[in-house]
């Protein structure tokens, strides 16, 4: 069944290839992702009879986060056939396949057991996304796609050494067989602590390149600003949630080793100085889509945080890990509905949105202030618990610094939202001829009711697998 969700989305990409010209391509998305999503909840609710020595399957840590991705996907599809009517001059089927790709490279990514193929479906994902920045076909996004291609490709090569330093400490540590997850913890603490940690770092360097954490994030600005809305919600809220993954694993084989301390405390530190640096960079921003991206960066240095912390902390930041990709959807969907009414993104350019898209306003507004982790949101739920964990673990400088961040980025970019959303249309003196339509706000506001219906309750079977998930990344 793993293998299933690699290969459906590969079998519609010839299906689009070779259709006729016409919006029936873009329509192709949404059933794709639909079929997705129910197969991976028949494969999490134990439908489908899982091979245990399979090298693809879906362990309670990967569930977790394909569960999350394909749900982003299956919203992000509803949204493309709206989306791509509005530019019936384009040729879409680089668009759709490039999307389709992506989301069998997620699964890929999310089933793999082990390192050396979850490398490689990083890697793919890098290939298969590349091709949406570029849909604009302008000379910013030329610079962006290249920026995007080279900065995360030099990360996934530092990735890959990272991956060998592993596999020469599994050899040295006397495993044979092959490298699969689950295998490698129950003999981690055999393995020299020396390669681990080197491994570690290099891994944290080249899967945090594409999770966004500073300083390695210098691609996410110029690729948020230049990509349409629909792409800017795959990579924010698809991408780097899979790149979150593969440090996950990798933090769980240094915590089964007994190195997991030097691992948290990096986390800790890169963690606090992401949320710092995205502070520093929002203060006199006035790019809504740079605005996201910095936000992006944020969220990364809270997940890293997390992860640092450990413990319970584990399962409030799955938790947020979730949280934060609906809510990231509905954010970069609702900007590119501005930017493709304003023609522009940049305040005072852009001001009075609610005057002009009612839904696409409220929605945007709703959602910032879900993403700075006011409540009833889940973003709220998930930090409410990160931070209570970090104090009664006594780290008190570190949930200290976590909210006072929190509390100076949501001031700074509070300005910019607030003004772009409520401020006087008056500024804006030409013709906004874009108009909203449900397909372009339906998939907004169904990310935000699911984001607020778990931020009040979480369905039992979703919470035992979110404590599963956490038992796996803090084995002991």
């Amino acid at each position: 069944m793993s293998i299933a969700l690699i290969i459906l989305p590969l079998m519609a990409t010839p299906v689009v290839w070779y259709m006729k010209p016409g919006m029936n391509r873009a329509r192709v998305l949404p059933v794709v992702g639909i079929i997705h999503f129910l197969f991976v909840i028949a494969s999490l609710t134990g439908v489908f009879q899982l091979n245990p020595d399979a090298w693809f399957r879906l362990d309670p840590l990967g569930g977790w986060v394909l569960f999350i991705v394909s749900a982003v996907f299956a919203i992000v599809s509803f949204y493309a056939p709206a989306y791509l009517a509005l530019r019936p001059d384009r040729n879409f089927r680089i668009f759709c396949v490039s999307l389709l790709g992506f989301i069998s490279m997620a699964s890929l990514v999310a089933t793999s057991r082990h390192p050396g193929v979850l490398w490689v479906g990083m890697e793919a994902m890098t290939l298969m996304t590349t091709p949406l920045i570029y849909y604009t076909y302008n000379r910013r996004s030329l610079e962006a796609t290249w920026k995007y291609l080279m900065i995360c490709s030099v990360g996934m090569a530092l990735a890959l050494l990272g991956t060998f330093f592993i596999a020469y400490a599994a050899d040295l540590g006397g495993m044979s067989g092959p490298l699969y997850f689950d295998r490698i913890a129950e003999i981690a603490n055999s393995f020299p602590g020396q390669w681990l940690k080197a491994g570690f770092v290099l891994l944290l360097v080249g899967y945090g390149t594409k999770m966004g954490l500073a300083p390695l994030h210098t691609w996410k600005p110029d690729t948020y600003s230049e990509t349409p809305g629909i792409v800017g919600a795959v990579l924010g809220a698809g991408v780097t949630t899979c790149a979150f993954l593969a440090l996950a694993r990798m933090l769980a084989i240094l915590n089964a080793a007994g190195e997991g301390e030097f691992a948290r405390d990096i986390l800790v530190v890169m963690g606090l100085f992401s949320m710092f640096w995205a502070f520093v960079f929002m203060v006199r921003q006035a790019d809504l889509k740079r605005l996201l991206a910095y936000s992006g960066v944020e969220q990364a240095g809270i997940l890293a945080i997390g992860l640092g912390i450990g413990g319970d902390a584990i399962k409030a930041t799955l938790f947020l890990v979730g949280a934060y990709a609906l809510v990231k959807v509905s954010l970069f969907l609702g900007a590119g509905n501005i930017h493709r009414a304003f023609n522009n993104r940049t305040v005072p350019e852009v001001s009075g949105v609610i005057n002009f898209l009612p839904w696409t306003g409220w929605t945007f507004l709703i959602g910032f202030f879900a993403s700075t982790c006011c409540p009833p949101f889940s973003p709220f739920m998930g930090m409410y618990q990160l931070a209570s964990i970090a104090f009664a673990s006594g780290r008190m400088w570190v949930g200290g610094l976590l909210l006072i961040f929190l509390a100076m980025i949501f001031l700074v970019s509070s300005k910019l939202v607030l003004t772009a959303v409520l401020g006087d249309e008056r500024v804006f003196s030409k013709e906004v001829i874009y108009r909203d339509s449900i397909g372009t706000v339906g998939p907004i506001v169904v990310a935000l009711a699911i984001a607020l219906l778990v931020g009040i309750w979480m369905p039992q079977s979703l919470s035992n697998m979110l404590e599963q998930a956490t038992q796996i990344v803090r084995t002991p």
